[in-house]
């Protein structure tokens, strides 16, 4: 009885093929297939919104009066079949993604006034490759850990892409493998003491600092974690016991470099983890960290490259830094022949660069201190890549400024000497004093009369 009763009224399917992810600005075809014993009536093509609360009509074949119409822009084309219906959508943007519908009618062959309708929808996915790629370290910049390992932290941020890429690292070429942060937190407790056991006192502490370090760690009942910055007490008391010399003998120019005193026996742990949100046009922007114990012996100069895979790119996209402590750094002094009362400023326009090293990674911080004595408004350093000292004073002539330059791979001092040119305030006054006094003397000179005597002064 049903067979019959579709027979009568005729049948219909309707379906749409398939497609992978589409590339932003390619060219796609939605192709409608359908089949019917029954006369077609209309095809009409629907871009849906809002969840499909919202229709817009991109396409109506009319085959009543034999005829189409694009709702779309007029270079939006579309090819026409018996059994399909094709729409090509050029050039695809972000706004082109989402679901489209077909909607197919036939007439009933009981009554042409009825139409038989059917329909079928395809979710139309556009992807975005990645548009731009960076590596930058956390927390920069930072001091030079002398006394301890200190973690440290790669940061690899993607943005601008559709779905959220794949990231990963690579130290010298070769792929790293990495600890996921959600085993991280699992395997604490049992990965602290390999963390903290790589971390070695080197031939530069003697036996009763490394006793007294032991001991410490011992007393705290746990060894360094992943995420614990302070440094420990027994080191501050190290450091409180070292100061610096008031006074120093210096030549002209002077740099010096400083390593850590303290050494790794193994490879680190590298943790890794990623974040990622989406951005207002509808791309994500991804910030991958990678997380290791640092050490600057052998980490200097070693090369680390994030890249990313994605749907969107026929070739892996990366960025790459080389960690590079710094070393030798360049001032300037400008002017270069300082005067009294003149502004100087001394600045760092670079750093003497390995072989493999472009630049020095990551950012150093700067401190200016004078030796042995105050800077010229009276504080003890200046932080920052200039030192201005405004209306130098006479008495700042042959004095000695230290800038140190580090980050965590390493530190460096570079001293130079101030010259200033010209008399001190004391020399003026003297000088006008004096021009003072002898005024005064030819004025009683020149108003006694023209005598003898008058002559033997004059001489004298």
């Amino acid at each position: 009885m049903s067979n019959i009763l579709l027979s009568l009224a005729g049948y219909l399917t309707v379906s749409i093929e398939p497609l992978p992810p589409v590339v932003i600005g390619d060219t796609v075809t939605l192709k409608c297939n359908f089949q019917t014993d029954g006369n077609l009536r209309e095809i009409v093509w629907f871009r849906v919104f809002e969840g499909g609360s919202a229709k817009q009509k991109i396409f109506t074949y009319d085959a009543m009066y034999n005829t189409s119409y694009s709702h779309m822009e007029d270079h939006r084309k579309r090819e026409d079949l018996v059994y399909q219906s094709t729409v090509r959508l050029p050039e695809v943007q972000m706004e082109d993604d989402g679901l489209y519908e077909c909607h197919v009618g036939i007439y009933d062959r009981s009554s042409r006034d009825k139409v038989i309708l059917a329909s079928g929808s395809i979710i139309l996915t556009i992807i975005v490759p990645p548009k731009s790629i960076s590596v930058v370290a956390a927390n920069s910049p930072a001091p030079f850990s002398r006394y301890e390992a200190q973690n440290f932290t790669l940061v690899c941020i993607v943005t601008g892409a559709k779905p959220a890429p794949m990231v990963y690292f690579k130290r010298d070429g070769e792929l790293i493998d990495v600890v996921p942060t959600a085993h991280q937190e699992k395997s604490r407790v049992s990965q602290a003491g390999l963390w903290s056991s790589q971390v070695l006192t080197s031939r530069d502490l003697d036996d009763t600092k490394l006793q007294k370090s032991l001991s410490l760690l011992e007393q705290e009942g746990k060894l360094a974690r992943l995420g614990q910055d302070g440094p420990k007490q027994g080191w501050d008391q190290r450091t409180e016991l070292d100061p610096e010399p008031t006074t120093e003998l210096i030549p002209e120019t002077v740099v010096s470099r400083e390593f850590p005193r303290w050494v790794q026996s193994s490879d680190p742990l590298y943790y890794f983890k990623q974040q990622q949100q989406a951005s207002g046009d509808g791309t994500m922007e991804v910030r991958a960290m990678l997380t290791w114990s640092l050490n600057p012996q052998l980490d200097n100069e070693a090369l680390f490259s994030c890249e990313v895979n994605h749907p969107a790119l026929s070739m892996p996209m990366q960025a790459e830094v080389t960690l590079a402590a710094p070393r030798g750094p360049k001032l300037s002094m400008n002017p270069s022949k300082a005067k009294v009362g003149d502004t100087v400023r001394i600045t760092v326009q670079g750093f003497q660069l390995g072989p493999s090293a472009s630049e020095v990674f990551p950012e150093p911080m700067f401190t200016w201190t004078k030796v042995g004595g105050h800077l010229l408004d009276g504080s003890e350093q200046h932080d920052g890549r200039e030192l201005v000292l405004e209306r130098v004073p006479a008495e700042l002539n042959g004095s000695m400024f230290r800038c140190t330059a580090q980050n965590p791979l390493g530190s460096t001092d570079t001293h130079t000497r101030l010259i200033v040119f010209g008399e001190s305030v004391c020399g003026r006054i003297c000088l006008f004093i004096i021009c003072s006094l002898c005024s005064q003397q030819m004025f009683l000179f020149y108003r006694q009369p023209k005598t003898k005597e008058r002559k033997r002064t004059f001489y004298w």
